[in-house]
Parts: C-alpha cells; structure tokens; sequence
C-alpha cells in the first residue's frame, strides 16, 4: 500500500456549521456528505477551504455495498464524480445495505449485514466492482448497530479482515460505533482491533451519542462521551491514524464547544505518539488503486453465484420488511431490539422529511401535528425512494385522505403539492385526480 499524506484531525462540514468550520482553528480537513453537494455548484464554504488547502473527502451514505444487487453504476459515478471535483485522495462508505429490490424498499439508513459466508462473498464481489469504477480509493465504515443477525458465522474482526484480504479494501474505523455495538451486541471493542489488519486503516470517525433503556443510539447529535474518547486512545497505542475525524449531524453546539471536542480529540492522538504509523492508500486518480496489492487469485477471479445473492436478498427483504412495513419480525431476531430501530427508522424519516420540506411542519401547524401524522403515515407507507419523493407521498396521501381538516390549510398543501409534484405515473395522477374532483381549490 502506497502511503497517503497525512489528514490530521478535521470534522464533518455541514452546512448548518459551515462558518464555523472556516474558523477553527488547526483545522486540517473535512468530510463532506457525498450526497449532500453537486459537483458542479460546490459551497462557496467548501471552495474556500480547499483554496486554503484544506482536504475534503466525500463520504458516501447511499451506495448500500451490503446489500444483495449489485451496486448502482450511476451512484458509483456520481461518487467519483464528487471525488474528483473536491480533488480528494479516496472517498469512503459503508458496510451495510440499505435498500431491497424485491420487494423495492428504502431503509433510509444504514442497516448492518450478516457476518455469514454468503454475505461477506456479496460484498467482496461489490466492492471489488465499486473499485474498478472509481477514480480514486475507496474505504469501507463499520456501522452502528442496534440488533445482530441469528446464524452468524464470522466475527467482527474476522468478517473485517477477510474483507481486506480478498479486496485490498482499506478501512475507516468509527470508535464510537464500536462503543454502540459493545452496549447493543456485547462485541469487545478491544478485539475488534486487535483482530484487524490496522495497516487497512485509511482514517478514524469519532462521534456522540446516548444511552435509552439499556440501548446506545448513535446520535451524531450529542458530544463525544469519554468512553468513547478511550476507545480511540486504545486505537491509537496501536497505530497512529492518518487522520481523525469528528462527526456532528444534529444540535450542533456553539463554536467553542465544537473547538473544545477537536481539542480533546487532538490531545488523544497526540498522547499516543510513538505507536507505528498506519500507511493509508495514494489518491494517484486511477481507478482500481484500492486492490490489494497480492490479491488471492481464485477469491478475485470467483463470481458469486446468483443463488448466493438470491439467500442474502430473501434475508435482508424479510428484516427490512419488518422494520418499514410492519410484516411479521423474522425467526431469530431480538423482536424488542427491532420494534426499536422499527421506531428510530419512522422517526428518522420523519426528522429527514421536514428537513427538505419544511414547508410540511408550517401548513400542518407545528412540529407535533407533523410528526403524528407523518408516523401514522409511515406505519402503512414504507419509503421506496428518496427522502423528496416521501415528502410527495406523504401530502399526497394526506389530500387522498381528505386531510388536514382545516380547509385553508388543505388548499395551502394542495398548492405546495402541486408545485412540486412535476410529471408523475397516469396512474396516480388519475386517483389524486378522483380523489380532489369537486374539492374547492
């Protein structure tokens, strides 16, 4: 593996903090939402700071390499695409799927996959077609998790290292999720990285969360407690990261607080020195630099048979089911741990859905009578696209269903609706079309 400059520490840009990442002090780089910038029109936040000389590396939430289709050739290209308008030396995503295509189904979050043979040959084979389609090194994220799946054949550790060895994958470890899985799935962050290949290792996430009735939600919205500040400091008397990042998605702090966490995050690092340094991959801009560099001839040249993507689509179909459509839970799962990302799903959609409609909370009268009608809206509605589509399905079915009561506010979401529902299938334009006829306008 070809060493990488090194990062430093640096935080998630976001656009509701994006001043206040400019004034930080000692900032090296950020991490952008790949999904959340256009390549062509670039924040004027994020030019400057690459003017300035600050990395920015996209990280993409939406591939689903998990998952039992193989990946989006379009998504794939909008990813290089971003990399490669923010000049970025690799661009990273997720372990986890987060769509199913029969029936066709969004999570609209990261769901974790099975530790079995049949789900690790899956994401081998995407990922080694996600590395021949970008320009730059791709690295991989171990997620959060509130269950785990019955049947699992592989650990942790193992299911990491066997993905490095059969791909060259590198890796971007997030302590603060092996802090959520240890109170979730009672997995030993320790073990994970001591099973690891920490020379994969491309950066590190550090984030916040909370404890709820025994379960640890990883809310990027809370500071970063010290337990997790801990685990990177066992991190870091194993290798020396080539850079260290703070995300922070949600009620984000003042300025100074946010100062205060990279400090914190910075002194760990820093009292670490003298562990070897870990070599990360070169962003030379060709595609395929993220194979290893001795890859195992017969795992690289064995396609996966479509009976193998057939178990993990039936597999993920069923739990996905249960989690947005309300179909009965699998055999084996821990049925109190999915009503419970059950809710956290309907919930976050709810949260993501006023963001890019705010207009919905305003006409329904106020975050609470949104929130109550878009969860009941949700316990029949499962999302099967994006978050702007949900938003269209649900004013529509709220006018369907002859709501709200309040006839100015029916007309002031008929008007929204109409605005930006744009062309759509005959079909559901005929029942909206039914539906209204005789309405007042």
């Amino acid at each position: 593996m070809k060493p990488m400059a090194h990062l430093g520490v640096g935080i998630g840009w976001r656009p509701e903090i994006a001043d206040a990442v400019e004034r930080l002090s000692g900032l090296d780089w950020v991490e952008v939402v790949a999904e959340n910038v256009c390549p062509g029109h670039l924040p004027e936040s994020l030019l400057r700071l690459r003017e300035r000389g600050t990395r920015v590396v996209p990280h993409g939430v939406s591939l689903g390499l998990g998952g039992a289709d193989r990946p989006d050739p379009a998504k794939l290209a909008a990813l290089g695409e971003r990399a490669v308008a923010l000049g970025a030396p690799l661009v990273t995503e997720h372990i986890a799927f987060v769509r199913t295509s029969s029936p066709v189904l969004e999570a609209g979050h990261l769901l974790p996959v099975p530790r079995t043979r049949d789900a690790l040959d899956v994401l081998c084979e995407n990922v080694r077609i996600a590395q021949d389609a970008l320009p730059v090194p791709l690295a991989l994220e171990n997620i959060a998790a509130l269950f785990s799946w019955p049947g699992e054949e592989l650990t942790e550790g193992q299911f990491l290292t066997e993905l490095v060895e059969r791909t060259g994958v590198r890796l971007l470890i997030d302590v603060a999720n092996l802090h959520t899985n240890r109170v979730n799935r009672g997995e030993d962050p320790a073990a994970v990285l001591d099973a690891i290949p920490l020379e994969a290792l491309a950066y590190v996430h550090v984030a916040g969360g909370v404890e709820r009735g025994g379960v640890w939600h990883d809310t990027h919205a809370h500071p970063v407690p010290p337990v997790v500040l801990d685990l990177l400091a066992e991190l870091r008397s194993r290798v020396e990261p080539a850079g260290v990042l703070l995300e922070r998605d949600d009620d984000f702090p003042p300025e100074a607080e946010l100062a205060g966490e990279l400090t914190a995050i910075r002194a760990v690092v820093t009292a670490g020195a003298g562990a070897p340094v870990a070599p990360t991959a070169a962003g030379s801009g060709t595609a395929g630099t993220g194979a290893a560099a001795d890859p195992d001839p017969v795992a690289e040249s064995r396609a996966v048979a479509e009976s193998t993507r057939t178990r993990v689509a039936l597999g993920q179909a069923a739990l996905l089911s249960a989690l947005v459509a309300g179909t009965p839970v699998p055999e084996g799962f821990d049925r109190r741990r999915i009503r419970v990302q059950a809710r956290a799903l309907a919930a976050k959609r709810a949260d993501v859905v006023a963001k890019v409609a705010p207009e919905l909370p305003v006409i329904l009268g106020g975050p609470d009578p949104y929130r109550e009608a878009f969860l009941s809206y949700a316990k029949s509605r499962p999302m099967t696209s994006g978050y702007r589509r949900d938003a269209l399905d649900f004013a529509e079915d709220l006018l369907i269903r002859d709501l709200p009561a309040d006839p100015a506010a029916r007309r002031r979401l008929t008007t929204w609706w109409r605005d930006r529902a744009g062309a759509k299938p005959p079909r559901r334009i005929v029942r909206w079309a039914r539906t209204l006829s005789g309405r007042a306008a």
